[in-house]
């Protein structure tokens, strides 16, 4: 459930958006990138066949007088694109300015976007660099990470902080940390495509990480914590207490809510009397909010969603297979290995041209 206008994927979102335009044919001609200030503006591009025959070149030629600002250089935006884009074998782009601005260091960045297919159309897009070059902002997609490889630190992070119930590889190399909350219901929806991730993902370390809603789920947090004292007992025990949690999502009410979360401890294979004890304690109350709180700092704001590796993804928005390619694509670009065979996956990624 989306608890803000922010989508929390940031340019993956806003930038996945354009060049959906330029695949769909949507768009008409284009804009020339926008001129320092002083100098005059470029004709409007003239769009070129993409004909496989022609290989004819659908973007304007790079010009100098575009680039501006010292940073960040072509080479650190190509690189962040790729790992935005890179999993599309299809998507093309060209970086066409990278200017400074009125505000004191920060950049703009243009970028004109098409794919491989014949006659496709380009489209255009911006986004501004903060002053340290670790961050990028466009349109409403809000501040997220930037860089050749942005997201590294929300890796790291989950790295070392999340500390849910966990499925598959005891190694953290390739981490699939899902935040949700059990009163959710697209969270409900999305365990189908959790457990298929476990089973096409050995290699994969997948965590339920307890992100509870709670100024619209009054249950979520109790449920929340059930669940790590279920966890505390038994990791594997929390999968089932969730399933039953989830199952009987709509009893999650105040007449029948508490009732709810003890018969779905006892179908864990627990003892409801002892775990009710337990999530009432002060440390339990303080991991779920530690929980938050870290959903929090690496910019999750709806549920469900996926953090592959620390980049961020709406769970319920992304086909299963576009989203086992991009699972596929970021354990390239980290350098680990997925487990799973490439057969079953559409434009099995690579860091070629």
């Amino acid at each position: 459930m989306k608890i803000s206008s922010l989508m929390v994927v940031g340019l993956a979102t806003a930038l996945g958006v354009a060049a959906a335009g330029a695949q769909t044919g949507t768009t008409g001609a284009t804009q020339a990138a926008p001129a320092a200030k002083g100098t005059p503006a470029a004709p409007p591009l003239q769009l070129n066949s993409l004909d496989p025959a022609t290989k004819a070149d659908p973007f304007p030629p790079v010009n100098q007088k575009f680039f501006t600002a010292a940073t960040p250089t072509v080479d650190t935006v190509n690189n962040f694109l790729k790992a935005i884009w890179g999993y599309d074998a299809n998507r093309i782009w060209r970086v066409e300015a990278i200017q400074n601005t009125a505000a004191p260091g920060v950049s703009k960045v243009v970028v004109y976007v098409s794919d491989k297919s014949p006659n496709a159309k380009v489209q255009s897009m911006g986004f501004f660099v903060t002053p340290d070059g670790k961050h990028a902002i466009a349109d409403s997609s809000g501040v997220i990470p930037f860089g050749a490889m942005p997201f590294a630190d929300n890796r790291r992070l989950l790295q070392e902080r999340a500390d849910g119930a966990w499925r598959g590889a005891s190694s953290k190399d390739l981490l699939i940390v899902e935040f949700a909350d059990m009163q959710c219901p697209h969270c409900k929806e999305a365990q189908a495509t959790m457990e298929q991730l476990v089973k096409d993902f050995p290699n994969a370390r997948v965590v339920f990480q307890s992100f509870p809603l709670v100024d619209i789920h009054p249950f979520a947090f109790k449920a929340a914590a059930y669940g790590y004292c279920v966890q505390k007992q038994k990791n594997d025990a929390f999968f089932p207490y969730a399933a039953a949690v989830f199952d009987a999502q709509a009893a999650l009410t105040p007449e029948t809510g508490d009732e709810t979360l003890k018969n779905a401890v006892t179908k864990a294979g627990l003892d409801p009397a002892a775990i009710d004890t337990c999530a009432a304690t002060q440390p339990i109350k303080d991991q779920v909010n530690a929980s938050i709180k870290l959903a929090e700092e690496v910019g999750v704001d709806q549920t469900p969603l996926l953090a592959v590796n620390g980049r961020l993804l709406p769970l319920a928005q992304v086909p299963y297979e576009t989203l086992k390619t991009i699972v596929a694509f970021q354990a390239v670009l980290d350098g680990v290995h997925t487990g799973a065979s490439t057969s079953g996956l559409v434009n099995p990624p690579t860091l070629g041209k």
